[in-house]
């Protein structure tokens, strides 16, 4: 049986279609004429496509299947009349028809190549335009149409400037195969229909695995740290009978250089609620808590899928997440501490809580604060402003102690409902902290910060902080930015209707990250759980 596949004259040029197999040759160009391929019995392989005509030596594909039971003792490869490649294959017995009714005999070109009834290629036949071709090139018609014609019958290993005979299967195969650029076991299959019934179904395979990998968001859980304010004494009664409680405070208390267990369970509360005792006070409490949690609702603890702290409490969630050492938590937050506090004596501010209406003018109530300190407190540049956004009804002022009392005292004016003074002793997160942002820096100077490990909310951005964040700038930039703790919850919990809600942590001192996630998100709220301190 002979197998001819040649260039049909027509040009004619369709797609290539790959099969799960792909192979580039060198000036191998593949016909139309595949019709002829699937009238024979004994070759098991997928029909060539049909790829677009190019110049002569450029490297064309071959999309094809498999070469096994690729019958054929000889294949070879013949410069055509129209300066592409032809792939013959031969083999013993009677030849087979083609598609278009042509019956080439065994080892003899086809018509459309010029062979005449002998089987000799007749140079009259050679087109006008391949001619002219072989004119530019220096070869004459007789020449060229003498190698043609020995091509067709020699057997032997010939390599020259325009043909490249191959004279085994096997290195057929094996530069098949070397050329291939998709994995071998995707062309074992037989027959194309069947192919592509093996890959639907393996697709279908691979989508049940990857759905039943996905994790319900009920079974994951979100942990929320809370930040200056919600410390109590007394706080740290309740986690010291879990492991490793004591030894956090013991190496706290070591960094900070006086004993915070002692100041935590006993107080006195004005020393509590001082700043440079407060936030370390609050962080490592919730750190504290973390080892409870992880006793009480150990699924919860590895399980985790995002983590946000609340002001001093994005410190925590730096540490939960294995940004932070805890040793170095520790002196940062010192550090941080002790220069809001020195801030906060230098300049009379602090913070104000203001209930809002629909209907609240608290824009004007900002700006007619701040031309009140002007023109009658005769203070320049006075700072009033939003330190922190906790749901759409409430926001925290601050800024100086003139401009906050002047709100408080005209509430009624701008139709706020209600205000209540914090107990901090400063205007945090204001441009009025603009002191401490140099110690802060200093002291994260050469500290090593890891990638996190869970995704870490930012007071600042209100998105997760990326790998490659400048930690040193972020943190710093935290002292003197509002924090967006409304809208962290908006990205947090965001998801379609019907979906699921994580199971939500508060894991510190207080239920305040509670009572927002409640005024922000009441479907999140019902997965909402405290771990007492």
């Amino acid at each position: 049986m002979t197998i001819l596949i040649w260039k049909q004259a027509s040009c004619k040029c369709f797609n290539p279609v790959t099969i799960y197999g792909r192979y580039t040759c060198p000036n191998v160009f593949f016909s139309s004429a595949s019709a002829a391929l699937s009238h024979s019995s004994q070759l098991k392989l997928c029909t060539f496509s049909f790829s677009a005509f190019c110049k002569t030596h450029q490297r064309l594909p071959i999309y094809c299947k498999s070469i096994k039971n690729f019958n054929v003792k000889q294949t070879v490869f013949v410069q055509c009349s129209f300066s592409s490649t032809i792939l013959r294959s031969y083999s013993s017995g009677t030849s087979s028809d083609d598609s278009s009714g042509n019956r080439p005999t065994s080892g003899t070109p086809p018509k459309e190549l010029g062979a005449n009834e002998s089987g000799s290629v007749s140079a009259n036949k050679l087109p006008r335009r391949v001619v002219k071709r072989l004119q530019k090139q220096g070869i004459s018609e007789n020449e060229y149409v003498s190698k043609l014609s020995t091509a067709t019958t020699d057997a032997t290993h010939f390599n020259s400037n325009q043909e490249i005979f191959i004279g085994k299967k096997e290195k057929l195969e094996e530069m098949l195969k070397n050329m291939s650029t998709e994995p071998h076991h995707l062309s074992e299959t037989d027959s194309f229909p069947s192919d592509i019934k093996r890959i639907k179904r393996w697709e279908k395979e691979q989508a049940a695995v990857f759905a039943e990998q996905k994790v319900s968001p009920s079974t994951t859980s979100v942990m929320l740290f809370p930040g200056q304010g919600c410390q109590f004494v007394g706080m740290g009664q309740k986690l010291l009978d879990y492991p490793g409680v004591q030894d956090i405070y013991d190496e706290a208390s070591s960094i900070l250089g006086y004993n915070l267990l002692n100041l935590c369970l006993n107080g006195p509360k004005s020393e509590l609620d001082k700043t440079v005792h407060c936030q370390p006070a609050v962080m490592i409490t919730s750190l504290a808590a973390i080892e409870k949690c992880r006793e009480d609702h150990q699924k919860a603890v590895e399980r985790c899928v995002a983590t946000a702290g609340f002001s001093v409490g994005e410190f925590t969630s730096l540490v939960f997440s294995g940004v932070l050492s805890f040793p170095d938590a520790v002196k940062l937050v010192k550090v941080r501490a002790e220069a809001m506090q020195r801030a906060s004596e230098t300049i009379g501010s602090g913070m104000l809580t203001v209930f809002l209406a629909h209907d609240t003018d608290l824009k004007g109530a900002v700006r007619m604060a701040k031309e009140y300190c002007t023109q009658r407190r005769k203070i320049e540049d006075p700072v009033c402003c939003v330190a922190n956004y906790l749901f759409p009804e409430c926001k925290v002022l601050a800024g100086h102690e003139e401009a906050l009392e002047f709100i408080a005292t005209n509430a009624k004016e701008f139709r706020i409902l209600k205000t209540k003074r914090l107990p901090v002793s400063g205007a945090f997160h204001t441009q009025l902290m603009n002191s401490a942002v140099q110690p802060l820096k200093n002291a994260l100077n050469g500290m090593k910060l890891g990638s996190p490990k869970i995704p870490v909310y930012s007071n600042v951005t209100s998105i997760p902080y990326h790998r490659n964040v400048n930690f040193s700038h972020m943190l710093t930039q935290h002292l003197i930015k509002p924090v967006k703790w409304e809208q962290i919850m908006h990205e947090m919990y965001s998801r379609d209707q019907g979906e699921e809600f994580p199971n939500t942590y508060e894991v510190g001192p207080g239920r305040q990250m509670g009572t927002l996630l409640r005024q922000v998100n009441l479907q999140a709220y019902k997965q909402y759980h405290s771990i007492d301190v």
